[in-house]
């Protein structure tokens, strides 16, 4: 929708777009409903791939490329950072939650 309904074709501006309509979407609340099979992570990933694939001049491109040359990381990447983000918050007491539910300690 977002290659209807804007009228510019600069890379840039559409994927300002993208980050700002559609990623919010896919990445709410990942590190609850993280996927685990690869089925599922590449559904998910395919819909930024699709997209960027869409952009003028980009469309020959791997994927890998196209991520390079727009300054963007895939969204597996993008999920597990979060993930860590929310160790780290869960490890220092940042976050509401027991950390004995998520690890187990031992202590020498």
């Amino acid at each position: 929708m977002i290659l209807r309904y804007f009228l510019t074709r600069d890379p840039l501006v559409l994927i300002r777009a993208f980050k700002l309509y559609v990623r919010p979407l896919v990445e709410y609340a990942s590190p609850v409903w993280s996927p685990v099979s690869h089925a599922q992570i590449e559904k998910l990933e395919k819909v930024q791939r699709r997209f960027t694939k869409r952009l003028s001049g980009l469309s020959q491109m791997t994927y890998a490329a196209r991520l390079q040359y727009l300054e963007l990381q895939s969204l597996e990447r993008r999920r597990l950072n979060q993930d860590l983000i929310m160790c780290y918050k869960i490890v220092r007491g940042m976050v509401g939650v027991n950390l004995s539910d998520f690890f187990y300690i031992v202590w020498f």
